[in-house]
């Protein structure tokens, strides 16, 4: 199936005679919908996911899996009892420059620990902390992650949970059109199947866990330009469906500017190498072999300090105690199994493999703690996935350009604004899948109160 197709709204009365109708339908199976969907089962909701793929992946699946949380269990059992979700918000914020929608931001930081206990404790997804570095803009240890330590671990476990609960997942399902009448109560769905036959479902509440746009070149360079010329690391989904809908119903965006970019994205192995390596000690240099940026401020604003170097790329300079710390992250191994890390035993050899100038690489060592033999991986800046989107309040419902909600159209991770602002420099590592449990957790909490709303 194409990731290209034409997002449509059908103005009609009523969906076609004889279609089957279920209580919450959920455009996305991947962090956000699933984790709707537990949350859905444990009060008794009957739910379907529409998912595109054969496998419910989506952006998910390409990140690391790490979910910031505070107040959790999980917290508490590694000896974390001083982090809060009011501290964890003040994180937020203090990333955004305050730009951050503030609603939102106090939802998100409060609700997430709650839904990540629920996952936990109800429906056995095993978390664990992340230990030993803090993202840049973190003030606590709060990364949870599977022992694996991989999205794709993640959406595996909660799919899994998902199906013990009793939620239907349809697979290969491309959603194409959104029902509504001439109030804007959405009626239902129309999804494409592989043979392209076009199936519908009628539902009383429609969550958006959907999609951003970076995957939609034309929606990059019209609403984030400052991306239009980054690698795009994400999932083909990405094709700004939710903001087309929403703007055909009359729905307000917010935060277009914002996204998650990542200035450590391995060429050509098309790899993402993690940022911990930056956070205890390591640098990025140039062509021409000058360190440009404060690497600790942070991996999404960094890819736009890559992207500005000559040709658009830079070089990632590590010693053999940082080569320890990244083999412990599967992304960095299968990069290295790839072949993206490169050795020199000497700061001379490293500036043959950069090809530059040995003495100005010499001068640019002297000021770090690196210490020979040393190691390198050539990097660009990438796109990973957008941060704005449908407008939203507190409860996930999509709201209008008066800022009045729609009456039963939901929507949260990547097809509404997040927690980022509407800079590249807002993102808290995080807070894509932040937004996506949190979202989904009081997504479903919304959807049940609208179903017992006569």
């Amino acid at each position: 199936m194409s990731n290209r197709h034409p997002a449509r709204v059908v103005r009609a009365a009523a969906m076609p005679a004889g279609m089957p109708e279920v209580p919450v339908a959920i455009v996305g199976a991947g962090a956000c919908g699933l984790t709707a969907a537990l949350a859905l089962r444990d009060v008794g909701i009957e739910c379907v996911l529409l998912e595109r793929d054969a496998q419910p992946q989506g952006s998910t699946a390409l990140s690391s899996g790490f979910i910031p949380a505070a107040g959790t269990a999980v917290q508490r059992a590694a000896g974390v009892t001083d982090d809060s979700p009011e501290r964890f918000a003040q994180d937020i914020q203090t990333k955004a420059h305050g730009r951050a929608a503030p609603h939102l931001v106090a939802a998100y930081a409060q609700a997430i620990g709650e839904a990540m206990d629920a996952l936990q404790q109800r429906h056995g997804v095993e978390f664990e902390l992340l230990d030993g570095f803090l993202y840049p803009g973190h003030t606590a240890r709060r990364m949870h992650t599977l022992p694996q330590r991989t999205g794709a671990a993640l959406v595996a476990a909660l799919e899994a949970a998902a199906q013990r609960a009793g939620a239907l997942i349809v697979t290969q399902a491309l959603v194409r059109e959104l029902w509504c009448d001439a109030q804007h109560r959405v009626l239902g769905v129309g999804y494409q199947r592989p043979d392209g036959s076009v199936e519908h479902l009628a539902c009383q509440v429609l969550l958006l866990a959907c999609n951003g746009f970076g995957g939609n070149p034309a929606m990059v360079a019209e609403l984030l330009p400052a991306m239009r010329d980054a690698v795009f690391g994400g999932h083909a989904g990405n094709d700004g469906s939710a903001i087309a809908w929403g703007r055909a119903l009359g729905a307000g965006v917010a935060d277009l500017g914002g996204c998650q970019g990542h200035g450590s994205w391995a060429v050509p192995q098309g790899v993402l190498i993690t940022w911990a390596l930056m956070m205890e000690g390591g640098i990025q240099v140039n062509v021409r072999g000058e360190r440009f940026h404060d690497e600790t401020a942070g991996y999404s604003e960094a890819s736009l300090q890559v992207l500005a170097q000559p040709g658009g790329v830079a070089w990632n300079v590590f010693d053999d105690r940082l080569l320890a710390l990244g083999r412990g992250f599967p992304d960095f191994v299968s990069a290295e199994a790839a072949g993206a890390v490169r050795h020199a035993a000497d700061a001379a050899a490293l500036a043959a493999l950069i090809g530059c100038d040995a003495a100005v690489l010499a001068r640019t060592l002297a000021g770090t703690r690196l210490q020979p033999p040393y190691h390198a991986i050539k990097v660009t800046g990438a796109l990973f996935h957008t941060q704005g989107g449908l407008d939203i309040d507190a409860g996930c419902r999509v709201r209008r350009a008066d800022g009045t909600p729609l009456p039963n159209l939901l929507a949260a991770g990547g097809a509404a604004r997040g927690v980022s602002g509407d800079a590249i420099w807002g993102y808290l590592s995080g807070n894509g899948l932040l937004s996506a449990v949190a979202g989904g957790a009081i997504a479903a909490r919304t959807a049940a109160q609208l179903l017992e709303t006569p």
